[in-house]
Protein backbone atom coordinates (compact mmCIF):
# COMPACT_ATOMS: atom_id res chain seq x y z
CA UNK A 1 0.00 0.00 0.00
CA UNK A 2 1.55 3.41 -1.34
CA UNK A 3 0.53 6.46 1.11
CA UNK A 4 1.38 10.06 1.44
CA UNK A 5 4.22 11.40 3.58
CA UNK A 6 1.16 13.89 4.98
CA UNK A 7 -0.63 10.30 5.60
CA UNK A 8 1.39 9.07 7.80
CA UNK A 9 0.58 10.38 11.36
CA UNK A 10 -3.33 9.29 10.57
CA UNK A 11 -2.31 5.64 9.19
CA UNK A 12 -0.23 5.28 12.60
CA UNK A 13 -3.09 6.69 15.42
CA UNK A 14 -5.30 3.98 13.35
CA UNK A 15 -2.44 0.96 14.40
CA UNK A 16 0.47 -0.43 12.81
CA UNK A 17 1.32 -2.33 10.10
CA UNK A 18 3.96 -5.17 10.05
CA UNK A 19 6.17 -3.65 7.16
CA UNK A 20 7.41 -0.14 6.03
CA UNK A 21 9.45 0.69 2.86
CA UNK A 22 10.65 4.25 3.02
CA UNK A 23 12.08 5.72 -0.21
CA UNK A 24 13.85 9.15 -1.04
CA UNK A 25 17.04 11.13 -1.39
CA UNK A 26 15.44 13.88 1.23
CA UNK A 27 17.47 12.73 4.35
CA UNK A 28 15.12 14.50 6.51
CA UNK A 29 11.74 13.38 5.53
CA UNK A 30 13.38 9.87 5.74
CA UNK A 31 14.65 10.78 9.18
CA UNK A 32 11.36 11.78 10.40
CA UNK A 33 9.06 9.33 8.87
CA UNK A 34 11.39 6.88 10.61
CA UNK A 35 11.20 8.26 13.79
CA UNK A 36 7.26 8.66 13.75
CA UNK A 37 7.52 4.69 12.86
CA UNK A 38 9.90 3.71 15.84
CA UNK A 39 7.84 5.77 18.47
CA UNK A 40 4.55 4.51 17.60
CA UNK A 41 6.42 1.26 17.77
CA UNK A 42 7.98 1.83 20.83
CA UNK A 43 4.02 2.85 22.32
CA UNK A 44 2.64 -0.80 21.29
CA UNK A 45 5.65 -2.86 22.84
CA UNK A 46 8.30 -2.75 20.63
CA UNK A 47 10.89 -2.37 23.10
CA UNK A 48 14.02 -3.72 21.14
CA UNK A 49 15.62 -3.11 17.73
CA UNK A 50 18.11 -4.35 15.22
CA UNK A 51 19.49 -2.72 12.16
CA UNK A 52 21.47 -3.79 9.44
CA UNK A 53 22.57 -1.98 6.70
CA UNK A 54 23.72 -3.66 3.35
CA UNK A 55 27.12 -2.97 2.31
CA UNK A 56 28.38 -4.82 -0.88
CA UNK A 57 27.98 -8.28 -2.81
CA UNK A 58 28.70 -10.06 -0.03
CA UNK A 59 26.51 -9.23 2.83
CA UNK A 60 24.76 -11.27 5.02
CA UNK A 61 21.44 -11.73 4.31
CA UNK A 62 20.92 -14.70 6.18
CA UNK A 63 21.42 -12.76 9.59
CA UNK A 64 18.71 -10.27 8.85
CA UNK A 65 16.34 -13.41 8.32
CA UNK A 66 17.39 -14.99 11.42
CA UNK A 67 16.92 -11.49 12.99
CA UNK A 68 13.65 -11.12 11.66
CA UNK A 69 12.26 -14.70 12.88
CA UNK A 70 14.01 -14.86 16.32
CA UNK A 71 13.04 -13.28 19.76
CA UNK A 72 14.73 -12.67 22.70
CA UNK A 73 13.94 -13.50 25.74
CA UNK A 74 13.55 -10.27 27.26
CA UNK A 75 11.02 -9.11 24.62
CA UNK A 76 7.91 -10.37 22.72
CA UNK A 77 8.36 -7.55 19.47
CA UNK A 78 11.10 -6.62 17.89
CA UNK A 79 11.73 -3.95 15.17
CA UNK A 80 14.38 -5.34 12.28
CA UNK A 81 15.77 -2.26 10.15
CA UNK A 82 17.25 -2.65 6.55
CA UNK A 83 19.23 0.37 5.32
CA UNK A 84 20.25 -0.17 1.83
CA UNK A 85 22.07 2.92 1.04
CA UNK A 86 22.86 2.09 -2.66
CA UNK A 87 19.05 1.06 -3.18
CA UNK A 88 20.46 -2.39 -4.99
CA UNK A 89 19.91 -5.51 -2.75
CA UNK A 90 21.67 -7.74 -5.77
CA UNK A 91 19.87 -11.23 -6.34
CA UNK A 92 20.36 -12.79 -3.15
CA UNK A 93 18.99 -9.45 -1.38
CA UNK A 94 16.17 -9.14 -3.63
CA UNK A 95 15.09 -12.90 -2.63
CA UNK A 96 15.89 -11.98 0.79
CA UNK A 97 13.09 -9.11 0.44
CA UNK A 98 10.42 -10.95 -0.78
CA UNK A 99 10.96 -13.90 2.10
CA UNK A 100 10.48 -11.04 4.64
CA UNK A 101 7.33 -9.45 2.98
CA UNK A 102 6.03 -12.95 2.81
CA UNK A 103 7.20 -13.43 6.71
CA UNK A 104 5.90 -9.84 7.74
CA UNK A 105 1.95 -10.93 6.60
CA UNK A 106 -0.36 -11.13 9.85
CA UNK A 107 2.58 -10.89 11.63
CA UNK A 108 2.69 -8.75 15.02
CA UNK A 109 5.78 -9.78 17.02
CA UNK A 110 8.14 -8.17 14.49
CA UNK A 111 8.03 -4.78 13.11
CA UNK A 112 10.44 -4.34 9.63
CA UNK A 113 11.28 -1.37 8.43
CA UNK A 114 13.39 -0.91 4.99
CA UNK A 115 15.25 2.39 3.98
CA UNK A 116 16.08 3.09 0.34
CA UNK A 117 16.98 5.92 -1.20
CA UNK A 118 15.43 7.83 -3.96
CA UNK A 119 14.66 4.84 -6.74
CA UNK A 120 14.49 5.23 -10.94
CA UNK A 121 11.27 3.15 -12.49
CA UNK A 122 13.34 0.41 -12.99
CA UNK A 123 13.87 -0.64 -9.90
CA UNK A 124 10.40 -0.02 -8.52
CA UNK A 125 9.15 -2.41 -11.42
CA UNK A 126 11.09 -5.37 -9.55
CA UNK A 127 9.85 -7.72 -7.93
CA UNK A 128 11.58 -6.91 -4.69
CA UNK A 129 9.79 -3.47 -4.38
CA UNK A 130 6.15 -4.95 -5.29
CA UNK A 131 6.78 -7.61 -2.47
CA UNK A 132 7.78 -4.75 -0.42
CA UNK A 133 4.11 -3.02 -1.24
CA UNK A 134 2.21 -5.51 0.25
CA UNK A 135 3.28 -3.93 3.70
CA UNK A 136 2.97 0.24 3.71
CA UNK A 137 5.54 2.14 0.92
CA UNK A 138 6.06 6.01 1.31
CA UNK A 139 7.82 7.92 -1.25
CA UNK A 140 9.78 10.88 0.60
CA UNK A 141 10.80 13.12 -2.27
CA UNK A 142 12.90 16.36 -2.17
CA UNK A 143 10.81 19.53 -1.27
CA UNK A 144 10.67 21.14 -4.79
CA UNK A 145 11.38 25.16 -4.58
CA UNK A 146 8.08 26.43 -5.84
CA UNK A 147 6.80 24.48 -2.69
CA UNK A 148 9.47 25.08 -0.18
CA UNK A 149 7.78 28.80 1.31
CA UNK A 150 4.49 26.91 1.62
CA UNK A 151 6.18 23.93 3.46
CA UNK A 152 8.37 26.47 5.92
CA UNK A 153 4.85 27.86 6.53
CA UNK A 154 3.60 24.59 7.32
CA UNK A 155 6.66 24.05 9.83
CA UNK A 156 6.25 27.67 11.45
CA UNK A 157 2.64 26.98 12.20
CA UNK A 158 3.45 23.41 13.69
CA UNK A 159 5.39 25.22 16.27
CA UNK A 160 2.73 28.26 16.68
CA UNK A 161 4.56 30.95 14.87
CA UNK A 162 3.53 32.58 11.18
CA UNK A 163 4.24 35.12 8.79
CA UNK A 164 1.93 38.15 7.82
CA UNK A 165 -1.19 38.02 5.85
CA UNK A 166 -0.84 39.13 2.25
CA UNK A 167 2.02 40.63 0.51
CA UNK A 168 4.51 40.95 3.30
CA UNK A 169 4.86 37.40 4.30
CA UNK A 170 4.56 36.50 1.19
CA UNK A 171 7.86 37.96 0.63
CA UNK A 172 9.42 37.03 4.04
CA UNK A 173 8.52 33.35 3.11
CA UNK A 174 10.16 33.61 -0.71
CA UNK A 175 13.15 35.27 1.30
CA UNK A 176 13.33 32.72 3.86
CA UNK A 177 13.24 30.03 0.75
CA UNK A 178 15.96 31.34 -0.91
CA UNK A 179 18.37 31.19 2.00
CA UNK A 180 17.89 27.52 2.15
CA UNK A 181 16.82 26.24 -1.17
CA UNK A 182 18.40 22.77 -1.59
CA UNK A 183 19.56 21.95 2.30
CA UNK A 184 16.09 21.29 3.64
CA UNK A 185 17.86 20.20 6.86
CA UNK A 186 19.33 23.40 7.60
CA UNK A 187 15.56 24.93 7.10
CA UNK A 188 14.54 23.08 9.21
CA UNK A 189 17.06 23.81 11.84
CA UNK A 190 16.78 27.83 10.99
CA UNK A 191 13.12 27.51 11.69
CA UNK A 192 13.52 25.95 15.11
CA UNK A 193 15.75 28.45 15.69
CA UNK A 194 13.50 31.12 15.13
CA UNK A 195 10.75 29.05 17.85
CA UNK A 196 13.93 29.76 20.47
CA UNK A 197 14.37 33.45 19.28
CA UNK A 198 10.50 34.20 18.78
CA UNK A 199 8.58 31.64 20.45
CA UNK A 200 4.79 31.99 19.43
CA UNK A 201 5.36 34.92 17.73
CA UNK A 202 3.91 36.38 14.35
CA UNK A 203 7.50 36.66 12.50
CA UNK A 204 8.05 39.80 10.47
CA UNK A 205 10.29 39.96 7.57
CA UNK A 206 13.19 41.90 9.79
CA UNK A 207 13.52 39.16 12.40
CA UNK A 208 13.37 36.17 9.66
CA UNK A 209 16.36 38.19 7.53
CA UNK A 210 18.17 38.57 10.67
CA UNK A 211 18.15 34.57 12.13
CA UNK A 212 17.85 32.57 8.90
CA UNK A 213 21.51 32.14 7.79
CA UNK A 214 22.23 31.62 3.81
CA UNK A 215 22.83 27.91 3.89
CA UNK A 216 21.44 27.23 0.29
CA UNK A 217 23.06 24.06 -1.38
CA UNK A 218 22.40 23.85 -5.43
CA UNK A 219 21.82 21.38 -7.62
CA UNK A 220 23.76 21.69 -10.91
CA UNK A 221 20.47 20.25 -12.62
CA UNK A 222 18.51 22.78 -10.65
CA UNK A 223 19.97 25.10 -12.48
CA UNK A 224 18.63 23.68 -15.57
CA UNK A 225 14.84 23.63 -14.47
CA UNK A 226 15.66 27.67 -13.37
CA UNK A 227 16.89 28.32 -16.62
CA UNK A 228 13.62 26.60 -18.66
CA UNK A 229 11.56 28.10 -16.30
CA UNK A 230 12.84 31.60 -17.37
CA UNK A 231 13.96 32.50 -13.51
CA UNK A 232 16.90 35.33 -14.36
CA UNK A 233 17.30 36.25 -10.20
CA UNK A 234 17.29 32.52 -9.55
CA UNK A 235 19.63 31.37 -12.15
CA UNK A 236 22.35 34.34 -10.99
CA UNK A 237 21.72 33.28 -7.45
CA UNK A 238 22.45 29.21 -8.01
CA UNK A 239 25.35 30.47 -10.91
CA UNK A 240 26.41 32.41 -7.79
CA UNK A 241 26.31 29.67 -5.50
CA UNK A 242 27.79 26.37 -7.66
CA UNK A 243 31.01 28.79 -8.18
CA UNK A 244 31.03 29.16 -4.28
CA UNK A 245 30.80 25.29 -3.80
CA UNK A 246 33.56 24.54 -5.90
CA UNK A 247 31.24 23.29 -8.51
CA UNK A 248 32.93 22.17 -12.28
CA UNK A 249 32.24 24.64 -14.86
CA UNK A 250 32.32 21.77 -17.06
CA UNK A 251 29.73 19.85 -15.45
CA UNK A 252 27.76 23.44 -15.87
CA UNK A 253 28.43 23.88 -19.12
CA UNK A 254 27.49 20.05 -20.16
CA UNK A 255 24.15 20.98 -18.10
CA UNK A 256 23.23 23.47 -20.25
CA UNK A 257 24.84 23.16 -23.53
CA UNK A 258 22.66 19.34 -23.46
CA UNK A 259 19.28 21.71 -22.49
CA UNK A 260 20.27 23.66 -25.98
CA UNK A 261 21.03 20.58 -27.94
CA UNK A 262 17.82 18.42 -26.91
CA UNK A 263 15.89 22.00 -27.37
CA UNK A 264 17.72 21.40 -31.44
CA UNK A 265 16.38 17.93 -31.58
CA UNK A 266 13.33 18.15 -30.44
CA UNK A 267 12.51 21.43 -32.75
CA UNK A 268 13.67 19.91 -35.25
CA UNK A 269 11.52 16.55 -35.14
CA UNK A 270 8.86 18.68 -34.72
CA UNK A 271 9.63 20.88 -38.01
CA UNK A 272 10.12 17.50 -39.73
CA UNK A 273 6.00 16.70 -39.22
CA UNK A 274 7.11 14.78 -35.76
CA UNK A 275 3.97 15.79 -32.83
CA UNK A 276 5.64 17.72 -30.03
CA UNK A 277 4.58 14.50 -27.42
CA UNK A 278 6.37 11.88 -29.99
CA UNK A 279 9.46 14.59 -30.81
CA UNK A 280 10.23 14.31 -26.39
CA UNK A 281 9.86 10.94 -26.28
CA UNK A 282 12.06 10.15 -29.09
CA UNK A 283 14.80 12.44 -26.90
CA UNK A 284 13.78 11.21 -24.10
CA UNK A 285 12.97 14.20 -22.24
CA UNK A 286 11.14 12.88 -19.43
CA UNK A 287 9.28 14.49 -16.10
CA UNK A 288 9.57 18.40 -15.71
CA UNK A 289 11.70 18.78 -18.50
CA UNK A 290 9.48 17.52 -20.33
CA UNK A 291 7.11 20.26 -19.02
CA UNK A 292 9.06 22.72 -19.22
CA UNK A 293 10.07 21.68 -22.76
CA UNK A 294 6.42 21.22 -23.66
CA UNK A 295 5.89 25.31 -22.43
CA UNK A 296 9.13 26.96 -24.57
CA UNK A 297 9.32 24.81 -28.04
CA UNK A 298 6.66 26.02 -29.74
CA UNK A 299 7.71 29.41 -29.16
CA UNK A 300 11.85 28.78 -30.13
CA UNK A 301 12.77 28.32 -33.69
CA UNK A 302 15.24 26.31 -35.10
CA UNK A 303 17.75 29.56 -36.24
CA UNK A 304 17.30 30.94 -32.64
CA UNK A 305 18.64 27.79 -31.18
CA UNK A 306 20.90 27.32 -33.57
CA UNK A 307 22.72 30.69 -32.48
CA UNK A 308 22.36 29.61 -28.80
CA UNK A 309 23.84 26.54 -30.00
CA UNK A 310 26.91 28.47 -31.46
CA UNK A 311 27.21 30.30 -27.85
CA UNK A 312 27.36 27.02 -26.08
CA UNK A 313 30.39 25.95 -28.43
CA UNK A 314 31.93 29.19 -27.60
CA UNK A 315 31.72 28.97 -24.03
CA UNK A 316 32.81 25.54 -24.14
CA UNK A 317 36.57 26.86 -25.63
CA UNK A 318 36.14 29.72 -22.44
CA UNK A 319 35.83 26.65 -20.19
CA UNK A 320 38.38 24.86 -21.45
CA UNK A 321 40.75 28.03 -21.26
CA UNK A 322 40.62 29.58 -24.99
CA UNK A 323 39.74 32.90 -25.67
CA UNK A 324 36.57 33.87 -27.69
CA UNK A 325 35.87 37.32 -29.23
CA UNK A 326 33.09 39.28 -28.00
CA UNK A 327 33.11 36.84 -24.62
CA UNK A 328 34.35 37.33 -21.42
CA UNK A 329 37.35 35.29 -20.75
CA UNK A 330 36.27 33.98 -17.15
CA UNK A 331 34.65 30.66 -17.64
CA UNK A 332 31.82 31.36 -14.92
CA UNK A 333 30.86 34.52 -16.49
CA UNK A 334 31.35 33.17 -19.91
CA UNK A 335 28.47 30.27 -18.24
CA UNK A 336 26.66 33.36 -16.33
CA UNK A 337 26.18 34.58 -20.19
CA UNK A 338 24.69 31.69 -21.51
CA UNK A 339 22.49 31.04 -19.25
CA UNK A 340 20.91 33.96 -19.07
CA UNK A 341 20.59 34.39 -22.68
CA UNK A 342 18.68 30.77 -23.06
CA UNK A 343 16.55 32.17 -19.67
CA UNK A 344 15.49 35.21 -20.75
CA UNK A 345 14.18 33.45 -23.72
CA UNK A 346 12.44 30.99 -21.78
CA UNK A 347 10.85 33.59 -19.55
CA UNK A 348 9.82 35.76 -22.94
CA UNK A 349 8.13 32.29 -24.61
CA UNK A 350 5.20 33.77 -21.91
CA UNK A 351 4.60 36.89 -23.40
CA UNK A 352 6.07 36.46 -26.76
CA UNK A 353 5.29 34.62 -30.20
CA UNK A 354 8.81 33.04 -31.72
CA UNK A 355 11.32 34.62 -29.72
CA UNK A 356 14.49 35.02 -31.90
CA UNK A 357 18.53 35.28 -29.70
CA UNK A 358 20.57 38.12 -29.46
CA UNK A 359 23.45 37.63 -31.86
Amino acid sequence: MQIQPAQLSAHLQKGLASLYMLHGDEPLLVQEAADAIRACARAHGFTERSSHTVSGSYFDWGAVLAASASLSLFTDKQIVEIRIPSGKPGKDGAAALQQLAEQSRGNTATLTLVLLPRLDKQTQASAWFAALQAGVAIELAPVGRDALPRWIAQRLAAQGQRVADGEAGQRALQFFADRVEGNLLAAHQEIQKLALLHPGAELSFAQIEAAVLNVARYDVFKLSEAVLSGQTLRVQRMLDGLQAEGEAEVLVHYTLSEDIRALKRVRQAIDQGSPLPMALREQRVWGTRERLFGRVLPRLDDATLARLLHAAQQVDGIVKGLKRPDWPTDPWQALARLAMLLCKLCGATAQAGVTRCPN
